[in-house]
């Protein structure tokens, strides 16, 4: 069986993997994400566009250190009335992201692609639409005190699976797309190349 590697050190991207039951391992991708964002911006791409380009070269990257492996790259691209969001460097950040959301609906875009010796085998691109409740700013300043740093992980400044599921008065879309890896797709893939049971 060809070796399943997924491009990413995400705890929630690699959960989702084991309770599915696959076998792979994990390796980083070392890739500068906003170098890769600034050398496609002349192409003018959507923030869906960004999220399957960052897959790809993630994958890119890991499956350059392992040869005929099959390589699973993921990434995600947050983005509002035309604005993208990345990860808030600090808690101030993280406060003005959940600002900006609060009342509006945001979308969640989760690119992913399985490349093997540097060829595109595939890649998708699955959406989610997240209406966040009106927040205040007194409830954003308790919610950012009760979960701490964990949001700084997070493009969106928040963990669904976690007390975030508690600024969202409607979600349309994968939950496995909001968690970062677009799991129903991605194994429909895997069972068509032959690389998992059928």
């Amino acid at each position: 069986m060809t070796p399943l590697i997924l491009a990413s050190q995400s705890p929630f991207r690699r959960m989702l993997m084991e309770n599915a039951g696959l076998a792979f391992r994990a390796q980083a991708a070392e890739i500068d994400e906003r170098a890769a964002e600034a050398a496609l911006a002349e192409r003018n791409p959507t923030p869906q566009d960004v999220a399957v380009a960052l897959a790809i070269e993630k994958a890119r990257d890991v499956a350059g250190r392992n040869p005929g492996a099959l390589v699973i790259g993921s990434d995600q691209t947050l983005s509002l009335e035309g604005r993208v969001f990345h990860k808030p460097a600090d808690m101030a950040e993280a406060k003005g992201h959940l600002t900006a959301m609060s009342g509006r609906t945001h979308s969640l875009n989760c690119g992913i692609a399985l490349l093997r010796d540097g060829e595109i085998l595939w890649s998708h691109v699955s959406v989610a639409h997240m209406t966040m409740r009106p927040l205040s700013e007194a409830f954003i300043d308790r919610h950012l005190a009760r979960v701490g740093t964990r949001v700084l992980a997070s493009v969106g400044a928040y963990q669904l699976e976690g007390e975030g599921v508690q600024l969202f008065e409607r979600i349309d879309g994968d939950y496995f797309t909001i968690l970062g890896l677009p799991l129903l797709p991605l194994l429909a893939k895997l069972r068509d190349l032959g690389a998992i049971d059928a």
